[in-house]
């Protein structure tokens, strides 16, 4: 499921009038929050130190050499499968009823010719413009909703390739496209120790900020699967850490993932990061756990579903054969790339990126407050 990649990218490419209907409903202290970033704190977030002591790959990986790393991204796959659930309980039955009916009486009246009178010729046209309109209501306002998970690339991908010292992010046009970023770019949420609390159920994210790509907007991909808690996600920073930096001798070797439709992906993906919450989980919770147990499995059915309705995402031509003897690098990714009307778009909502100068300044202590002496007691 892409709404997430799909949702960030309408946001950075958002029309002027958009823009403006939307900062009309933040408040003042909203915008500000929005606006309250420092070029000291971008910095910080950029650092290629050891994370952890314990690298690991938590997958799925699709290809793992001495010189490519191939991993899945994607914010919400273990969601995926509701739009083709909402796809084939809702649109396809009504779709099925209407043929249906309307060649039934089609059928009927080629099968009766001296039964063809005015109104049933009026009616076959009636249903047949019903079934019109179904369909173009579809095609103009849910077909792109389906598209983002099924009738579309299987996954988005995150492509590393040490030799080049690129990073390649695999995504359908309408949640940004192919593009191409530098290596030394590339910030982690993992670095930000002081959000442990916070990161269970949550996926690694590497970002690449405008200010060090030179793009109008920021570039966002979410790696593998959820995480339980801090560590795990410093483990997964650090295996591709160390991967692009020292090479890939002495980490553990990933196991590969198939890169067909498979039912173990589609019905595991549902138990991400539950594991440990759920092993220390009381007896209660376990049991309603077991009694929800059919959702869980027609969720993972229409994910494997979604999956077999998509087409294995490519490469192309210069991104795989980048870093082979005689083959050129691919160019970094740069505003001229996009379509005329989208660097338009990017360029009038780069300010939401825009830093202060400087370090943030410290906060000043508090005056400790004076608690007034009670008044004595006069008796009265």
């Amino acid at each position: 499921m892409y709404v997430i990649e799909w949702a960030y990218w309408k946001m950075v490419t958002e029309s002027k009038a958009t823009r403006l209907q939307y900062d009309q409903t933040q408040t003042p202290a909203q915008i500000r929050a929005m606006r309250d970033v420092y070029e000291d704190e971008i910095e910080s977030s950029l650092t290629f130190e050891p994370a952890s002591d314990a690298p690991k790959a938590r997958g799925p990986v699709y290809e793992f050499n001495d010189h490519v790393m191939e991993v899945r991204a994607g914010a919400s796959e273990e969601k995926r499968g509701l739009i083709t659930l909402c796809f084939i309980g809702g649109l396809i039955p009504v779709i099925v009823t209407w043929a249906i009916i309307t060649f039934g009486y089609i059928s009927l009246s080629l099968s009766h010719p001296k039964s063809i009178s005015v109104p049933s010729i009026l009616l076959d046209l009636y249903m047949l413009a019903v079934g019109g309109i179904i369909l173009y209501l579809y095609f103009r306002f849910g077909f792109r909703l389906t598209q983002l998970e099924a009738l579309t690339s299987r996954n988005l991908l995150v492509r590393l390739n040490r030799t080049t010292q690129q990073v390649y992010l695999h995504r359908p046009s309408y949640c940004g496209g192919i593009v191409t970023l530098p290596w030394k770019s590339t910030a982690s949420s993992a670095t930000c120790t002081q959000n442990d609390a916070a990161s269970a159920g949550t996926r690694l994210a590497l970002v690449w900020h405008p200010m060090h790509t030179g793009l109008p907007h920021m570039e966002i991909a979410f790696v593998g699967k959820q995480g339980q808690g801090g560590s795990e996600l410093r483990d997964e920073w650090e295996f591709i850490r160390r991967f692009m930096e020292e090479g890939p001798e002495g980490l553990p070797r990933p196991r590969l993932s198939t890169r067909f439709p498979s039912p173990i992906q589609a019905f595991s993906a549902q138990f991400e990061g539950i594991g440990r919450f759920f092993r220390k989980s009381s007896w209660l919770f376990k049991v309603v756990m077991l009694m929800v147990w059919p959702a869980f499995v027609v969720l993972g059915t229409c994910h494997w579903v979604s999956l077999m309705l998509c087409w294995r995402p490519r490469w192309p031509k210069i991104i795989r054969e980048a870093g082979q003897p005689g083959k050129p690098i691919p160019p970094l990714t740069t505003l001229s790339d996009y379509p005329p009307e989208i660097q338009k778009r990017l360029l009038a909502n780069a300010d939401r990126w825009a830093l202060k100068p400087g370090k943030r300044p410290e906060k000043k202590p508090r005056k400790p407050r004076i608690k007034k002496a009670p008044e004595p007691d006069t008796g009265r």
